[in-house]
């Protein structure tokens, strides 16, 4: 739709149809596409059946989309193969299960993430949005302390105690930067009431990364995970490895609403997410999520980043004294 010219977009209803679930997905698969490709390959009245973990293997490992074009070609490759096993005189189980769809299609050629199997310090999940559907990353962040000289630069900051640079990498884009900077100094500026060490403040170096460099990002949903990564690291608290989160992040720490909430939340909860945190402005948009999928979680309508921590981090009493930070001597 960005594509549209404003004035054109201006004049016209949009109606949006949203992504199938992977549910959905397999009934449609089942009900529909299964059946005409086991005709177009001549496999009527042969007395071929999928079982259910054969059609959500195809749908979870071999497609990547919002429809189901992908999965429709992808069960005509089975189909076709188990066809030309047949035509050959080849024996073919008439039931196929997920280990027949691994031997027909090959390695699995889609790797979504899964949950962290344990909750660590400076790692915080956040959730995005394409049009394949939704998923989760992970937002890592580092700090660490300077000693020696060293002059400010143009993306310096300047914070207590001394000059504080800020890196971003994984190919971010400039909201994504943006929302970076503000929530770092949403953090270095609430440090005491966030329970931030002092000694963790002033002349200090923070390194944000999001993995899978090689894939541009963008976008300001990603704030509330980049300020709650950066807060674990420098109070030294894990961010639990089952919550996942989403929002815009302002430099007073107040979270406000995104897009795409289904698809994310979809793409978490494939991920084996239990505990959803959104902006209150989100809230209503929960209900398009589909019922299957919202008994299983927990959904944390959030207004500011004090409310987010208080879910996402680990209680400070359970959590032994923040280390000392490492030193880097900078000329």
């Amino acid at each position: 739709m960005q594509n549209i010219p404003g004035p054109l977009l201006d004049r016209m209803e949009v109606v949006d149809f949203a992504g199938y679930t992977e549910k959905e997905k397999a009934e449609i698969a089942k009900k529909y596409l299964l059946p005409r490709q086991l005709e177009e390959s001549g496999l009527s009245g042969k007395d071929i059946s999928f079982t259910e973990d054969a059609i959500m293997s195809v749908v979870t490992n071999y497609t990547r989309e919002s429809g189901v074009r992908q999965l429709e070609r992808q069960i005509g490759a089975v189909a076709r193969k188990l066809a030309r096993k047949i035509a050959s005189s080849e024996q073919v189980e008439h039931k196929v299960d997920a280990e027949t769809v691994r031997e027909l299609l090959g390695r699995p050629r889609v790797h979504p993430e899964h949950a962290l199997p344990e909750s660590e310090v400076g790692i915080a999940t956040g959730m995005y949005y394409t049009p394949m559907g939704g998923d989760i990353m992970f937002v890592e962040a580092s700090i660490r302390r300077y000693y020696g000289s060293r002059e400010a630069d143009a993306t310096t900051q300047v914070g207590p105690g001394g000059p504080v640079s800020l890196i971003l990498t994984g190919q971010l884009g400039d909201v994504m930067k943006e929302s970076a900077r503000a929530a770092f100094t949403y953090a270095t500026n609430n440090a005491s009431s966030l329970g931030i060490p002092r000694d963790r403040l002033g002349a200090i170096e923070a390194h944000i990364h999001v993995p899978a460099g090689a894939i541009p990002k963008d976008g300001p949903s990603a704030g509330i995970a980049i300020a709650t990564a950066l807060v674990s690291e420098m109070a030294d608290r894990p961010v639990r490895q089952d919550v996942a989160m989403t929002g815009e992040i302002t430099l007073r720490g107040r979270v406000l609403p995104i897009g795409g909430l289904k698809e994310k939340v979809l793409g978490a909860h494939r991920a084996g997410i239990k505990t959803i945190i959104i902006p209150k402005g989100n809230e209503a948009d929960i209900e398009d999520v589909p019922e299957e999928v919202r008994k299983t979680l927990s959904f944390h309508p959030v207004e500011t980043l004090s409310e987010v921590l208080k879910i996402a981090l680990v209680p400070a009493d359970s959590v032994e004294p923040a280390a000392p930070l490492e030193m880097a001597e900078v000329a």
